[in-house]
Formats: C-alpha cells, structure tokens, sequence
C-alpha cells in the first residue's frame, strides 16, 4: 500500500481534530448576530453558537459595549430559562454594570432579586463587590449597587442580610440613603419587630445617616400599631432633640392615635397646634380629626370641622363622608345620615359597599327594618354582592323586633346564596331556637356550627346557656360553662349573670351566691341586673337581712336600683321592721 493511499485510510479511522475556536472567537460571533439580527438566530434549535458556551463567553458578550443594554437582557433571560446554560455570579455583576451604564435602575432591581433569591448565587456583599472594576465609576456602581441590594434584601424580609450590607458600606466609605434604611424599617414593622426598628435607627444615626421627618414618622408608626405610648413619646422626644419638626404626616398620626384612644383633648389639641409648626392640614387631617369626634358621638364639632373643611378647598371625599356617616348611624341619628348620603351623591360620590353596610347597620339597631329592607332592594339593583355581614345585619335587627320567623327565612337561604355563615349567623339561630324553647334544634345548629369549622364565641354560649337556665336544665348550663372555659373562652357579665338567674330559680340560692363572689375575681363588673336577681333569689329564700345587705352594697357602689327592685326592697324593709332596719344599717 502506497503511503498516499495508508495517509487516506488513517484519516477515516482517525478524522482530524477539529479546527478550535477561541472564547473570544465564539463571542464576537454571537455579538454579530446580536447586532444584526438580534437573539431570534441564537434561539433556534440549528444554531450551534450557544452550544459550546461558557460563563467565560457570556461575560465577553454581556461586557461588549457594542452590545445594546436590551440586547444583554434578552440574551441574559433566555439563557437563564435554559438549563443547559448556567451564570455564574461574574455574569450577572457584569449584566448589571450594563444596565448601570444605562440607567436601567428598574432592570438592575430585577436582577439582583435574582440573586438574592438562588441559594446558588446568594454570597456576602463582599463577594459581589470584588468583582466590581476599581475606579472612579467603579465606586458610584458600587455606592449604587450596594444601596440596591439592601433594598432588595429589605423588600424580601431577608432583614439580617440587610444589615449585612449596611454594616459592609459602613466599614468602606459607602453611603446607604435614608428611604432605603426606611424600606428595612417598614419590613421590620410589618413583622412585628418594632423593637428591631429601634435597633436598626440607633446603627443609622452612629453610621451617620442623614435623618428626617420620614423615617421618625416610620418609626412613630410602628410603635402606634402597637398602641406603646411610651414608644411614640420617646420618638416625639427624639425629634425635639434632634430639631425635626412635624410633618402633616405626623400630624395625622398622632390625630388618629389619639382618636382611637378616646384621647379627643390630645387630638385636638394636635390639629390645633399644626399651624403654630408651620404645617398646612390636608383632607387626611381634616377626615382623622372628624373620625376622632364622630367617634366620640360629639357629631356637631364634626359637621362644624366639615364645614371648615369645605371652606378651605378641601373637597370630601369618599371616605370623610364614611366617617361622618359611620358617626351619625351609631348616635341613632339616621336622618342625618341621609342627609349626608344625598349631599354625598349630589358632589358625584358614590355609595360604596361599606356606607351601605353602615346604613343597613344602623337602621337595624334603631329598628327602622323596613328602611333597611329598601336598602337592600337598592343594594340589589346596583349589583352590590350581598356578604355575610348583610344577612347577619338584617337577621339580628329582625331578631329585635320579634320578627323571628322572618330571621330564620332568611338566615336559612345564607349558604344556597353561595355565602358561608359566620359565628354571628349560626348564634342568631341558637338564640332563636332558645327562645321559643327548642334546644334540641338549638343544640342540633350548636354541633353543625363546630362541624362546618366556624368557632363558638362567648356570646354563642351566652346565648345555649341561657336558654338551658331558662328552661330547668342547670346541668347542662353548667356544663357549658366549663366547656368554654376548657376551649380558652372566658365568660363575661352575661354569662354569670344568667347562671345566678337559673341557680335561684332552681332554688340553688348558695350556688347563686358562689358565682355572685367569683365575679370580682374574675374582673367582671356586677351590674344592676346582677343585683337585682340576687337579692330577689336571697328575698324567696327567705333570707331577707342578706338581701338588704346586698342592697346597701349596690348603693355604696353607686348603683341605681330600677323600680321593680326599689318595690322589692320596700317590701323588704316593711318586712323587718324599721327599728331592726336601722339597727342592721
């Protein structure tokens, strides 16, 4: 065989190597197809570009400045959908230098949310910054780049990370700005930490941190949520301290903090201070300080505030003629409330679902059930979905009326209407069946109540007890009471109430009195009618000194009888004489 003819055979048995193409080869080719034909080429499944490519390669690519910064992305995102390809952190850094240059902040985000979120490229903050190119702009990328990623961290909860970063850029010269710290200060707030807020503003003011009016008002916040007047004191004196005034922010604050608290001198007092510090009330301030009256039942200060508010260019909005007319429905004042309503729609405001609900709420408590029926016709018309509030709303008003039947009906359509009964639906119905004396039905929707997932309450076994006691069947009453207290619900006034009433009616009359002396162990406030049927239960037992005891103690704590117990305690008193009532006073 010729060496001709063996060179031929060796070259089928053993092909040549392939010709080998650089990293940097490879790049410029995918950066000309990028530029002319942009990333449609390099999807398709019969190019080999992307075959052989390495982070090393995509680095070249991502750092081409002939490569636009859109182009980077959408290169950046496909090979991120495609397993076969995997960045490393280098890449992403690079891809984020790109979109710095560009002034693509949003972008920038997007990536290191990226990061932040993969266990794989997830690192310290130093690791990320040594990848950065020294120089002049190298230190604005990482000045930005490090404020980013501790925002990033922050809007992820990821709040020791966080803090990771500031405490890097505090040891490097680099500045984190007061509305990224403030983003930190609200994740800490949403998770209950308030006093990890406090910890995390004391490292901002020693790192030198420029401080304002924002972040005191997110800190004041915070400690508002958990109503901590201490804290909100300690804040307010801070910023005495510190010289940052207030703001209309804070204003408004403090205003519904107050206000909530019943504190109406000290929300006063606060709006009325506002121009002394220079600050303009807003809408906000003039709603919060009409909410603070309107909840106090003073509706006359918070129609005259209204007034004001119109006079001043403040045009109400939905929720200002909310608050006012959430004010007049629980002062009873229902004609004042539709005034409202009608001045309402006559500026072009509509009637939301929750003016609605307060409207029907109100009726219902005054009795005024045929009103609150042509509300919910009108409720009907407009397409407003009836909730389960609506039907329990409606049920209880029915309820007091005596219009039982009528509350049944309806509450027997709940769930064929698709909603799902709440504790107060299933509680209307016991309280129902109590009343007419069926406490087997009253038992039986008891057990479908706890079977369907819905929690009795205090006031569902208020409601079983009472109709047991009522009807002779103290063992099960008693039962039931400890059956609430095994469950971690404490019985109130009510409930002891009750079972004083059926201990004396069954003739139990010490029983009555050990539930009469637990009260106050318990926190719980005797009232008239506490009295009233102890002393009547002393009084047939014929135990009258005992009962005239008892009256002379309801007087020393400046309770007034009613007539009913002012006749018995004359009868009483009749009873034993006047000379022996003086001695036993």
């Amino acid at each position: 065989m010729s060496s001709h003819k063996a060179f031929k055979t060796l070259k089928k048995v053993f092909p040549a190597e392939p010709t080998f193409i650089s990293n940097q080869e490879t790049a410029e080719k995918i950066v000309k197809t990028l530029i002319k034909s942009g990333i449609q080429p390099l999807k398709s499944t019969s190019s080999s570009l992307l075959s052989s490519l390495n982070p090393h390669i995509t680095n070249l690519v991502l750092s081409n400045p002939l490569v636009l910064p859109h182009s980077c992305v959408k290169l950046f995102n496909f090979l991120q959908k495609n397993p076969s390809h995997k960045h490393n952190l280098k890449s992403h850094v690079t891809l984020l230098c790109r979109l710095y240059q560009a002034r693509k902040f949003a972008q920038m985000k997007i990536v290191l949310n990226v990061i932040v979120t993969n266990d794989n490229l997830r690192c310290p903050v130093s690791e990320i910054a040594s990848l950065i190119e020294e120089g002049p702009n190298g230190m604005k990328f990482a000045g930005t780049l490090c404020d980013m990623l501790f925002r990033v961290y922050a809007e992820n909860r990821m709040v020791e990370e966080a803090i990771g970063v500031f405490d890097y850029v505090g040891r490097n010269g680099i500045e984190i700005g007061e509305r990224s710290c403030i983003v930190l200060l609200l994740a800490l707030r949403k998770c209950g930490r308030v006093d990890s807020c406090w910890r995390f503003f004391d490292r901002m003011v020693k790192n030198g941190v420029r401080i304002t009016v924002l972040t005191y008002n997110t800190i004041l916040k915070a400690y508002i949520g958990r109503r901590d007047f201490e804290g909100v004191s300690e804040v307010l004196r801070l910023m005495e301290k510190d010289g940052v005034g207030y703001n209309v922010v804070t204003s408004t604050l403090l205003i519904d903090l107050f206000g909530s608290s019943e504190r109406i001198e000290d929300a006063q007092k606060v709006f009325e201070e506002m121009p002394e510090r220079g600050i303009e009330p807003d809408l906000y301030v003039y709603t919060s300080i009409i909410n603070c009256y309107c909840k106090a039942g003073n509706m006359e200060r918070a129609l005259f505030l209204l007034s004001e508010c119109n006079q001043r260019g403040f045009a109400p909005n939905e929720h200002t003629y909310g608050v006012l007319i959430n004010g007049a429905c629980k002062a009873g004042q229902m004609e004042m409330a539709d005034i409202l309503v009608n001045e309402m729609q006559s500026k072009g405001i509509d009637v939301n679902q929750v003016v609605f609900h307060t409207l029907m709420d109100g009726y219902c408590k005054k009795g005024m059930m045929d009103e609150a029926l042509k509300l919910r016709a009108v409720m009907e018309k407009k397409g407003f979905q009836f909730d389960v509030f609506t039907y329990s709303t409606i049920a209880s008003g029915l309820c007091k009326l005596n219009r039982n039947e009528e509350a049944k009906a309806l509450l027997f359509t709940v769930e064929e209407r698709g909603v799902t009964p709440n504790a107060v639906c299933f509680t209307i119905l016991i309280d129902i069946f109590c009343k007419e004396g069926n406490l087997d039905e009253a038992k039986r929707v008891f057990n479908d109540m706890k079977r369907k997932g819905e929690r009795p309450n205090t006031v569902t076994y208020n409601a079983l007890i009472d109709g047991y006691s009522k009807n002779g069947y103290m063992n099960k009453a008693r039962k039931l009471k400890k059956e609430m207290e095994d469950k971690g619900l404490r019985p109130n006034t009510r409930t002891l109430n009750t079972l004083i009433h059926g201990e004396c009616v069954d003739g139990k009359v010490d029983e009555a009195l050990k539930l009469f002396r637990e009260m106050p162990r318990r926190n719980l406030t005797r009232n008239v009618v506490t009295y009233t049927t102890m002393i009547s239960g002393l009084s047939k037992n014929g135990r009258t000194h005992e009962a005239l005891k008892l009256y002379d103690e309801m007087e020393k704590a400046g309770l007034t009888p009613d007539k009913r117990l002012y006749r018995l305690y004359r009868s009483l008193v009749d009873l034993v004489g006047v000379a022996e009532r003086e001695e036993l006073s």
